[in-house]
């Protein structure tokens, strides 16, 4: 009995996944290394003993307590004293403290006397995140330090703690973050960043093993034991990877909301149903990328760019509703985007797909171009006109060698 194409293909395939190193590498070394990476890399979640550095220009018994008061912070953990702030200033540049409290000369003085002072505080803000922990805990601490006074000078009067709270803090507020109550970065920022990882290296996968085929000038017997059937011939070769990083991406998800314990609202079988879709829509995309450049030293440019362009255009770290008008209609071209919406409100609020029928349907949507230009991928093979192009640049490479005599 006449074995099937697909079944031909699949195990030429696999027989040349065993026998290359290179397929073993990018399949489950990357994925393993990107799910060990992303599981470690944010520690405990939170920024904690941040380096920063003290001006105490008064010098007094108020200003020690300040200090004081700011050691006591978990964000902070002093570092150096300065003498002048342009020292300090200096430090901060070069990133050996990440922002400083100044406390001005006769400062002590002027708060007995009832006159208005400040407590000044820099922090650097180029890096964001670091920026924003620390302007955040110096808010909290200075709010508290400023009542100081006032309490004092009541207390001296003879007015009782009931009295001065009622009077300082008429409306009492409540903070609750939502969705993120210990406000960890690893919960949103683990996951999204390990598929962001995956997509760059499924792009790259996906390419190099439809491009090694003209590379080394095998397309012709890979059509032929498709039967000349193109779908048959790209189907069957991308299923071993299709399957793989499905399983990578399923181990992932327990990894994170498993053993790390990081909160979700959703059962794991929307997580990795979506998981599953962003992985066959992105080697879509690849298969479609290919067919328009089928040559493999220019498609691993091209897919090298789109991978880096869907890490920035995804979601992660900036919303894609507040991008310029045709950088957020430019989002809707990479699956990442679309599965970081859908992760998001299924970790986040479990809405189910019904709510997100759309990004669901636009990771569907990529199916569609790769078949329409498999009859132009197949033409191509056949032709083997892009074969000239790999051949001249690997020609432009080669150094030329001196002879010794």
């Amino acid at each position: 009995m006449k074995e099937s194409p697909f079944i031909a293909v699949l195990k030429r395939e696999l027989d040349r996944m065993v026998s290359r190193r290179i397929y073993f590498a990018s399949c489950i070394v990357l994925p393993l290394f990107s799910i060990f990476f992303m599981a470690t890399i944010f520690g405990n979640g939170q920024m904690e003993n941040l380096p920063v550095g003290v001006v105490d220009g008064d010098n007094t018994a108020t200003s020690r307590e300040i200090i004081r008061m700011t050691e006591a912070v978990p964000t902070f953990r002093i570092t150096r004293h300065y003498a002048d702030e342009a020292e300090a200033r200096a430090d901060v540049q070069r990133k050996s403290i990440y922002g400083y409290l100044s406390i001005p000369s006769g400062f002590e003085a002027k708060v007995m006397d009832g006159k208005e002072t400040a407590l000044t505080y820099y922090y650097h803000y180029a890096l964001m995140s670091v920026g924003s922990e620390i302007h955040g805990a110096f808010q909290s601490l200075l709010k508290s330090i400023s009542v100081v006074p006032i309490v004092t000078h009541a207390v001296a009067l003879g007015i009782n703690q009931e009295e001065i709270e009622s009077f300082l803090l008429p409306v009492t507020t409540q903070n609750h973050p939502l969705f993120n109550p210990d406000m960890d970065y690893s919960v949103y920022l683990t996951q999204p960043f390990f598929f962001v990882f995956l997509q760059v290296i499924l792009l790259l996968v996906t390419t190099y093993s439809i491009g090694s085929e003209g590379k080394f000038h095998t397309s012709a017997n890979w059509l032929a034991v498709a039967d000349g059937n193109i779908w048959v011939a790209v189907t069957a070769k991308l299923l071993p990877y299709s399957f793989i990083f499905i399983v990578m991406s399923i181990l992932a998800n327990y990894v994170f909301f498993g053993a790390m314990h990081i909160p979700m609202d959703c059962g794991f079988w929307a997580l990795n149903l979506t998981s599953a879709l962003l992985v066959i829509a992105t080697q879509a995309l690849a298969v479609f990328l290919f067919s328009l450049f089928p040559a493999l030293s220019i498609i691993i440019s091209i897919v090298s760019m789109v991978g880096s362009l869907g890490a920035t255009l995804g979601g992660v770290t900036f919303p894609v509703l507040h991008m310029f008008a045709p950088v957020y209609y430019a989002s809707y071209l990479f699956p990442v985007r679309h599965f970081v919406e859908i992760g998001q409100n299924l970790l986040y609020g479990n809405y189910g797909y019904a709510y997100m029928w759309g990004n669901v349907a636009c990771l569907l949507l990529f199916l569609i171009p790769p078949l329409l230009l498999l009859p132009h991928l197949k033409r191509s093979l056949i032709s083997r006109k892009y074969d000239d192009i790999e051949s001249v640049s690997y020609t432009h490479l080669t150094l030329p060698t001196k002879r010794i005599v």
